[in-house]
């Protein structure tokens, strides 16, 4: 401790001040130290509850603990103290959360176990693959403290090198837990009925989606629809995704307990930004299903511009399925949690021959969200700006068919050749008319096309808040509708 205090007295004002500048306003950060993948997420008794990937003594990858905190509404968080430690068995990599409502683990009844792999890294050393085992601890104080299990691992390495980020369910029809996890490149299903004994059920995903990297951090999803019920797996891959890097596919199909199967031609994308990452949602929600992700890229994720805390986290995002031309999608928008920090702002609408101008947005502070329709399917191109010409572009190309965010030119670009500079989706929708959610925090934007059925996440490093917004379009008799609001 007396060592961090002295690094922080050392640095220079103006480097903590400007890091302290970018922090986002409504998304999670860690208070200090490096933050990447979201874990453990449930929600009990009004609280919810995100853990996630830490290193508390470095702003780097290093060695993973669970860090903690609680939100009323998961816009607002207060991090706790952290949650799980490395151990002989090795560091805390990632994993879920239950409430074992029935007490089928005798641990106590609503008492929250965590699911979490763990990784050793002197076994890593030996090269014999054995490294990663899944093990368990429990709560009884809603998850203020912490008891590993005294028999991990529950599930050994059967030599696979990469297997982790347990997921666990509670399936009714089968009165059993159900494990998702991934293994190297595809996705092994075990069983359970105490959670402390797991049987393999079967295996998905040899044949379907991106094979270009690792896969991590899945989950498994039930939604109600009118043709019943349907299942979505979600999976993250490093690399393969298509803005480079690390992105998260999904599946759609049916689950029996056991086995997913999915008869989708193609592979999709939860979110074509470069910067959303092994998302997973929220246990124990009823009928909703809430995602957050890591809002970095491992392509560049050790390299961001930092101090003394590195990584955010995506807005909490509610995922819905909607059918497109006999097709189902998974579409996601912000949670409407964040509606009551929402305030409705009047700027003022300077309208040019092909182009919209709204001056005067600093009073914004880089907190605010910006919607756009317009009537017609049409280019466009919204141009969030400063005074020393850092710029954010968010756009949409007909011809290509194409949404874009380019972050070219909007500021701190060239830590590391990775970070790309333009990201681009394709338009889902078949709608005629278009509309846009855009929100913008300290050091990142998120677009929600199409009421969500094309999203585009990507974070930025700039000197100046945003004073000017520009819209350019070749049509300004659209009947192009703009509106701001401030957020917090």
């Amino acid at each position: 401790m007396r060592i961090y205090i002295l690094f922080l007295l050392i640095l220079p004002f103006s480097i903590l001040f400007g890091q302290e500048q970018s922090r986002p306003n409504y998304h999670f950060t860690p208070k200090s130290g490096w933050m990447n993948d979201p874990n453990g997420m449930i929600y009990k008794d009004g609280k919810f509850h995100l853990f996630f990937q830490h290193n508390p003594n470095d702003i780097v990858w290093g060695p993973m603990h669970w860090g903690h905190a609680i939100s009323k509404d998961m816009i607002v968080w207060e991090e706790q103290k952290i949650a799980l430690y490395p151990d002989s068995l090795g560091t805390i990599y990632s994993g879920s959360a239950v409430v074992d409502k029935n007490n089928t683990s005798g641990f106590g009844k609503n008492s929250l176990v965590a699911i979490y792999t763990n990784h050793s890294h002197e076994i890593e050393k030996t090269g014999s693959g054995l490294h990663e085992t899944q093990s368990i601890a429990y709560s009884l104080d809603d998850g203020k403290s912490w008891i590993k299990y005294s028999d991990n691992p529950v599930i050994s390495n059967p030599g696979i090198k990469d297997f982790r980020d347990p997921k666990v369910i509670w399936h009714e029809p089968t009165a059993s837990w159900v494990m998702v996890l991934a293994t190297l490149d595809c996705i092994t299903f075990y069983n359970s009925k105490d959670l402390k004994k797991w049987q393999k059920a079967g295996e998905f995903g040899k044949n379907q989606g991106s094979h270009e990297g690792v896969w991590e951090c899945p989950d498994l999803l039930k939604f109600k629809t009118d043709e019943g019920e349907k299942w979505v797996l979600i999976v993250s891959v490093n690399p393969g995704a298509p803005n480079t890097g690390s992105g998260t596919q999904y599946f759609i199909g049916d689950f029996d307990g056991h086995m997913f199967k999915s008869n989708q031609k193609g592979t999709k994308w939860l979110d074509y930004g470069p910067d959303n990452y092994a998302g997973v949602t929220f246990s124990n929600l009823n009928d909703r299903n809430v995602l957050m992700g890591w809002m970095s890229n491992w392509s560049y994720a050790n390299q961001v511009p930092a101090t003394t805390w590195r990584s955010g986290n995506t807005i909490a995002r509610e995922l819905k399925l909607v059918k497109i031309e006999n097709q189902w999608e998974l579409s996601s928008l912000p949670v409407k949690e964040l509606n009551k920090y929402k305030r409705k702002v009047k700027i003022d609408r300077q309208n040019h021959d092909n182009f919209i101008d709204f001056d005067r947005i600093s009073e914004l502070k880089n907190s605010f969200e910006l919607s756009f329709a317009q009537e017609n399917v049409e280019d466009f191109q919204i141009i969030f700006k400063n005074k020393v010409g850092e710029k954010i572009i968010v756009g949409y190309d007909s011809k290509k068919k194409q949404y874009f965010i380019d972050r070219s030119n909007s500021g701190n670009v060239e830590f590391n050749k990775n970070f790309i500079k333009t990201a681009y989706a394709a338009r889902i929708s078949n709608s005629k008319q278009m509309s846009l959610r855009i929100l913008i925090d300290k050091n990142s934007v998120e677009l929600f096309a199409d009421n969500g059925l094309t999203c585009l996440s990507s974070i930025y490093f700039n000197e100046n808040a945003f004073d000017s917004v520009q819209i350019i379009h070749k049509n300004l008799q659209n009947n192009i509708d703009v509106k701001f609001y401030k957020i917090m």
